[in-house]
């Protein structure tokens, strides 16, 4: 019996996301006296996973699955925890887990957390921390079923190394037609740009930039920081950035480290979809805006002033630092 963990990837690598995954799953098989097994589907280097406390590797190899299909995925992620006899399933709370999570947890008759946010407060019975109405309060979970799966906040937990010698295995899962009964035709993907669902930092704009044609100093801003860019709502919906940038509530939601937000006044829908970031950091000429009181740091001033003398210090910073 061991602690069973998905890892994600993309391109061969391993995702941030899959190595703190991973690190959750070791303190579990600690405190359960036991060790964690790790799927990997088109992954990257076993040894990896072995860093953050993984003992076995099953490595699954398969052209098929190089686009993520949730069904054929689920597939595979249950015969691995039925052949190793996992009793407890980590997943992290990505986008694609979050498909994968209903079927698996069907699949395997398993009870279910989401946005779990720490190690269990114990394990006799099995009861799990997880954050609930956007991230403004918090609820216990005790997971009844003999299998527990568990879905992870992003950045809650973070990479704990914890050096195992992991043992790779090939893996190949039974998979049918039906399981590839949706089909991916195509997918545009941004590429040379920190994405934001990977983003340790984020720097966001809003209206208060007056226009498309000045977010040149946010791009420049998140350059100097190795952050990803994004927008509220308003901005997505004239047409400023694309939507694929738009977070809040609906839009995508952001775990980041560090997010700074510039021009954004802070409705409660975009509150809604920032607030499990960690440190977050406005800049506003309104001292009324009510993103200050959601906010850690806080800048009042003009945008068009600070920003560009931030870029600058932060540019000397790195320069005598280097």
């Amino acid at each position: 019996m061991s602690v069973l963990v998905y890892t994600e990837s993309e391109q061969g690598k391993f995702k941030k996301i899959a190595l703190e995954a991973t690190s959750y799953a070791k303190g579990i098989a600690d405190m359960m006296g036991t060790t964690v097994t790790a799927i990997s589907i088109n992954g990257g280097n076993a040894e990896e996973l072995g860093t953050y406390g993984a003992s076995k590797v099953l490595e699954v190899s398969d052209s098929k699955l190089d686009q993520f299909n949730a069904k054929a995925y689920a597939d595979a992620i249950a015969q691995v925890a039925k052949k190793e006899n996992a009793l407890v399933v980590i997943l992290s709370s990505s986008a694609n887990s979050k498909f994968l999570a209903p079927l698996l947890s069907v699949q395997l008759d398993a009870s279910f957390a989401s946005n779990v946010v720490a190690l269990p407060e114990s394990t006799s019975p099995f009861i799990v921390r997880s954050s609930v109405f956007t991230n403004k309060a918090f609820a216990k979970n005790e997971l009844k079923n003999e299998i527990k799966l568990i879905g992870l906040s992003k950045n809650a937990f973070g990479l704990k190394e914890n050096n195992t010698d992991a043992s790779a295995e090939a893996f190949s899962p039974s998979l049918n037609d039906a399981d590839f009964a949706v089909k991916v035709e195509a997918v545009d993907k941004v590429t040379g740009q920190v994405t934001i669902a990977d983003a340790e930092i984020v720097v966001s704009g809003g209206r208060g930039l007056k226009g498309p044609e000045n977010w040149g100093m946010i791009e420049e801003l998140a350059e100097v920081l190795g952050a990803a860019t994004a927008c509220s709502k308003p901005v997505s919906d004239m047409g400023w950035r694309p939507h694929s940038e738009h977070v809040g509530q609906t839009g995508k939601p952001v775990a980041s480290n560090l997010y700074i937000a510039v021009g954004i006044s802070g409705a409660i829908q975009h509150l809604a979809g920032i607030n499990a970031s960690k440190v977050k950091v406005v800049i506003n000429n309104d001292p009324e805006a009510p993103f200050f009181k959601a906010a850690d740091y806080g800048i009042v001033g003009d945008a068009f002033e600070v920003v560009p003398k931030l870029i600058e210090k932060l540019k000397e910073f790195k320069v005598n630092n280097a």
